[in-house]
C-alpha cells in the first residue's frame, strides 16, 4: 500500500501487476520501453534489515553540505509517495510525479510492473530529468530480486541482517544474507554493517563470486568519534560510519566541518523521533529493531527507565517477540488498530502480554481528542502506523 499511488495510476490508467514475483525480467522489460532512464546515473545502493532510511539520511544531509546536488529513493512512504523520491532533501512535487507516470503510460507498461516496481521506475524517471550528481537507492526487501538492482552504484552498503520479510526471503540469517548481498557488483565496494558470524560468512561468499572488494565496520572502519549525529540512538554511530564509509567509496572528497555539520543535521522521520514533549515515534518493526529501541530508551532515560508504548503491528511480523523484547523497559501498553489490509488487531496484540495494556481508538487521535497523561510515551510497531498517525502528532 502505497500512499497516493492509486491517483496517478488512475488518472493515467496503469495497472499493478497481480502479484510479487521473483527475478528483475519485468523490471528491466520496462524500463527498456522507457529507454533506460536507470543509465549514465551514479548510485549508492543500500540494502538491510534495519537502518537503511537513517544511512541513506546520513548521506543525502552530507553530500549536500558538501555543495552536491542529490536524489533519493527511499521506503515506505512517512506521508505519501512524494516524500519517497526526493531531489536535494526535497520531496518531489505533484508535477514531478505526474510527469514520470505519464511517460509510464506512454511507454505502454501498464500491467507489467507491481506497485513497488512502478514507484521505483517513476523513481529512475525523476533522476533522469533532474540529472543528480549522486542518488542514494534503499532497497524495497531484499535485495538480489529487487526492483532497484538494476543499477550499477558506485558502492554498496548492507547495514544489518536479520530475521525479516521471511516468507520472500528465507527463514535463516543465511537466507536473507544471501539475498541482501546480491546487491554486491564487480568490482565496485561493499561497505559492511556489523553482522552475525553466519551473515558475513554468507556476504563474503558473495563478494568473492562478484569480485566485489568488502570494507566491514570494526575490522576496516569504526564510529567517527567527536560528531553527535543528528537521528537519536547509539545505533546512529554505526549508520553514520556506514554513511561515511560510502561517501569515500563512491569518490567523495570529505571536509571534516562540512561532514560534521551534514551529519549533525540528518533527519528521517519516525527514527525515534520526538514529536511532542514526552511523545517519541520509532518505526521498529521485528525483533532486531525492537532490541535497538529499548538500547535507546536506556540510553536517553536510563538504565531502570519505564515507558509507556503504544504499539501496532503487521500481522506478518514477529509482533510477539517485539512485545516480549519491550516489556522489561515498559510501564504499560496501548495498542492500536491502524488503517492497514495487513495491520493486526489491537485484541490479538494485547493476548501476546500479561502487562496492564487499553486499547486506542485511532480515531479519537485523528479528531484530536486523545490526551496521555503517561509520559514518556513511544508510539512504535510499524512505519505504516506512523505515517497515519504523524500529521495528527504534529
Amino acid at each position: 500500500m502505497i500512499p497516493k499511488l492509486d491517483f496517478y495510476q488512475k488518472k493515467h490508467e496503469l495497472m499493478s501487476a497481480d502479484e510479487i514475483r521473483p527475478g528483475l525480467e519485468a523490471m528491466e522489460r520496462a524500463l527498456a520501453r522507457l529507454n533506460n532512464p536507470e543509465k549514465h546515473l551514479r548510485y549508492i545502493h543500500v540494502a538491510g534489515t534495519n537502518g537503511k532510511g537513517s544511512t541513506v539520511a546520513f548521506m543525502d544531509s552530507i553530500a549536500r553540505a558538501h555543495g552536491l546536488r542529490t536524489g533519493s529513493f527511499t521506503s515506505p512512504a512517512m506521508t505519501d509517495l512524494h516524500d519517497q523520491i526526493r531531489i536535494d532533501g526535497r520531496p518531489i512535487t505533484e508535477n514531478e510525479a505526474d510527469g514520470a507516470f505519464a511517460e509510464m503510460k506512454k511507454a505502454g507498461i501498464s500491467g507489467l510492473l507491481t506497485d513497488f516496481e512502478l514507484l521505483t521506475a517513476a523513481a529512475f524517471l525523476v533522476f533522469k530529468n533532474h540529472q543528480p550528481d549522486l542518488i542514494f537507492l534503499e532497497a524495497g526487501m531484499g535485495g538480489r530480486f529487487d526492483s532497484t538492482n538494476v543499477i550499477v552504484p558506485e558502492a554498496s552498503v548492507i547495514t544489518s541482517i536479520a530475521l525479516d520479510h521471511t516468507g520472500f526471503l528465507g527463514n535463516s540469517i543465511k537466507e536473507i544474507a544471501w539475498h541482501k548481498a546480491g546487491i554486491l557488483k564487480p568490482g565496485k565496494p561493499g561497505i559492511i554493517g556489523p553482522l552475525e558470524p553466519e551473515a558475513i560468512e554468507k556476504v563474503k561468499q558473495a563478494a568473492k563470486e562478484a569480485a566485489a572488494p568488502l570494507f566491514i565496520y570494526r575490522k576496516d572502519f569504526n564510529a567517527i568519534p567527536g560528531i553527535t549525529p543528528g537521528l537519536s540512538g547509539p545505533h546512529q554511530k554505526v549508520n553514520l560510519a556506514l554513511a561515511v564509509e560510502a561517501l569515500k567509496a563512491a569518490g567523495v572528497e570529505l571536509d571534516a566541518v562540512k561532514l560534521k555539520k551534514g551529519a549533525e543535521t540528518a533527519f528521517l522521520p519516525g527514527r525515534f523521533e520526538q514529536i511532542r514533549p514526552g511523545v517519541y515515534l520509532d518505526g521498529a518493526h521485528n525483533p532486531a529493531a525492537a532490541e535497538v529501541l529499548v538500547r535507546t530508551i536506556r540510553d536517553r532515560f536510563g538504565k531502570e527507565a519505564k515507558v509507556h508504548f503504544m504499539v501496532g503491528m503487521l500481522s506478518n511480523k514477529d509482533f510477539r517477540s517485539v512485545i516480549r523484547i519491550l516489556e522489561p523497559v515498559a510501564q504499560s501498553f496501548s495498542f492500536i488498530d491502524f488503517n492497514h489490509s495487513g495491520a493486526a488487531p489491537a485484541e490479538l496484540l494485547a493476548a501476546s502480554t500479561d502487562f496492564p495494556s487499553t486499547q486506542v481508538d485511532i480515531r479519537r487521535i485523528r479528531q484530536g481528542r486523545w490526551t496521555h497523561d503517561a509520559s514518556p510515551m513511544i508510539v512504535t510497531g510499524s512505519l505504516y502506523l506512523l505515517s497515519e498517525l504523524r500529521p495528527h502528532f504534529l
